[in-house]
């Protein structure tokens, strides 16, 4: 999985620790820089499992998905997006179309749910 200083390792620890195996597993994690560095260790046959977020893994064809942590056991993921204040003139367009039907399409096709659909 990916180490503590990333996202993904954080969910994976909350959802370990939620399901009461934290304690059990933490010795024998490998982890990876990132969730890609923990994919290529399963995708290469490195390690025999990984925690890796689904969408990553949905798109990695040397692996399988074979079970995924309740909701409830880790924070929400959310993917913010927001114009800061020196942002370019194409900023505020690339936005717009993040937020829109076309880009909703391109998320869901990939396995990611669109803000508006899961409120």
């Amino acid at each position: 999985m990916a180490g503590p200083d990333v996202p993904a390792g954080r969910y994976a620890k909350a959802a370990l620790t939620a399901l009461g195996v934290w304690d059990s597993v933490a010795a024998k994690l490998a982890p990876a820089d990132n969730v890609r560095g923990a994919l290529l260790f399963v995708s290469r046959g490195e390690s025999p499992l990984g925690i890796v977020y689904d969408t990553d893994a949905k798109v990695e064809p040397k692996v399988r998905i074979v079970g995924l942590f309740p909701e409830s056991s880790h924070p929400k993921i959310l993917y913010p997006a927001a114009l800061v204040a020196h942002a370019g003139p194409d900023a505020a367009g690339f936005l717009a179309f993040l937020e829109g039907p076309d880009a909703a399409a391109v998320f869901r096709k990939y396995g990611f749910i669109p803000l508006a659909s899961a409120k």
